[in-house]
């Protein structure tokens, strides 16, 4: 279920946010100033990995005023960056936290909350964050003024399109319901011409002189070869923010949720509280899907053991190559049917297309069961409540049938995956109605 959204208030301006887990301790996740609270919570990598921080934390989200829900302000000239501290001590003060760490994404202006006030904040994590943005003589390592010139001209083009989902988020560039996305949640937070001057702020940022007065415990986490961040800049942080701890994770990306979360949440959680996450069950998001063949008892009588046993081999090579082919992960045969999941549902519905097509040829009919939720790794097996959901989603399908359950339908609207609305039904030992639905194209 997706937090409310609520308001704090600071002066006339309402500022938008969610408080959701329990605490101590309180964090304060932050992006660039930017995103969109409700739009957040459509994407089920992102969900999953606020959900795991709140698995131990209190999780602060809120909009900057002029951003996502908040309200809006004149775009030029943007408050300053003290405005900020204000924003977030008005939210603080409305969920009635007196200290609360801080988890900023390509976001400096919480190294101004903590150095101005430390007696509110009690821990700060810095992701791909700069002390400095635009290289000068006394700091060489950041962004050229040409290159950054052109970059911010790269963003006014690109901005609410899926094309920067390569530029900041490359381990999800190739998926299309993630680019999709990715574009809705930049559009939501500020429209084009909006969001230069918040860009450009995060360009012409120079906190090099807080530094020393950070006194919060500090953590610096840094991608090796994230775009435009150089870990370079993370270094710097760490070298000048007194007693500051850097972790240089692997990966391009330049937020934390999507590539290795289970390393970046292991490091935030041993940070803020001196426990490590536990390594097993390791519970990921997954679209599950089983088959069975239809009749298999029949058919086997019918054909006779050595060509049921041949039918069986050609079904078990198609379901390795294409379960490969469409990025998945077989977990096992199951005798006349699989077990796979899949990072993306579309991927998992045109995987199951395809392996019924395929054996449909030769005369053999399939069942297909899909639901997209949170699964358990168990050394090489999965299990949860969702896989259980996926079986009994295949239960109810017809021959010839892929039924999938409402949460694979939201997950892949504006695809070309065409669905057919098969109404609500009892599934075997789970609790309420499912709504299911066919796929019947493309």
């Amino acid at each position: 279920m997706q937090p409310e959204t609520t308001y704090a208030w600071l002066g006339r301006d309402r500022i938008a946010y969610q408080a959701f887990g329990q605490g101590p301790p309180d964090l304060v996740m932050t992006g660039a100033s930017l995103g969109h609270l409700d739009i957040t919570w459509e994407e089920p990598g992102l969900a999953l990995f606020l959900r795991s921080l709140a698995s131990f934390s209190r999780v602060i989200l809120f909009n900057r005023r002029g951003t996502g829900a908040s309200d809006p302000l004149p775009p030029d000239p943007l408050p300053p960056w003290e405005s900020y501290a204000e924003e977030l001590a008005a939210v603080l003060d409305a969920v009635g936290s007196q200290r609360t760490a801080i988890l900023a994404e390509l976001d400096a202006a919480a190294i101004f909350f903590a150095g101005t006030r430390p007696q509110r904040t009690s821990a700060l994590i810095l992701v791909h964050t700069s002390a400095k943005g635009v290289a000068s003589q006394d700091y060489p390592i950041g962004v050229p003024a040409e290159a950054a010139e052109a970059l911010l001209a790269q963003f006014d083009q690109l901005w609410g399109t899926e094309a920067m989902a390569a530029m900041l988020v490359p381990s999800r560039a190739e998926d299309a319901r993630f680019r999709r996305w990715f574009a809705k949640a930049q559009r939501t937070s500020l429209n084009p011409r909006a969001a230069q001057p918040y860009l450009r702020a995060m360009m012409d940022v120079d906190v090099r002189s807080i530094l020393p007065l950070v006194q919060a415990p500090t953590l610096i986490l840094h991608r090796r070869d994230v775009q435009s961040f150089s870990v370079e800049e993370g270094r710097y942080l760490a070298e000048h923010i007194p007693e500051a701890r850097l972790v240089e994770l692997p990966g391009a990306d330049a937020t934390l949720a999507w590539e290795t979360p289970e390393l970046a949440l292991d490091l935030i959680q041993q940070f803020l509280t001196g426990v490590h996450r536990p390594v097993e069950p390791n519970r990921v998001l997954a679209t599950v899907l089983f088959s069975d063949i239809v009749a298999s008892t029949k058919q086997a009588s019918q054909l006779g053991d050595r060509r049921w046993r041949q039918l069986l081999n050609v079904h078990d090579e198609l379901a390795r190559r294409l379960v490969e082919e469409f990025d998945g992960r077989l977990v096992k045969l199951t005798g006349d049917g699989l077990l796979a999941t899949f990072d993306g549902p579309g991927r998992g519905i045109r995987c199951a297309s395809a392996l019924r097509d395929e054996l449909g040829g030769i005369g053999v009919q399939l069942r297909v069961g899909l639901h997209t939720g949170e699964v358990e790794l168990r050394d090489g097996d999965v299990g949860g409540i969702a896989v259980h959901i996926a079986a009994r989603v295949m239960a109810a399908a017809g021959p010839g049938e892929i039924l999938t359950s409402r949460t694979v339908r939201d997950l892949i609207v504006g695809s070309d995956i065409v669905l057919d609305d098969r109404g609500t039904q009892r599934l075997r030992g789970v609790e309420g109605t499912w709504q299911l639905f066919a796929v019947v194209g493309p």
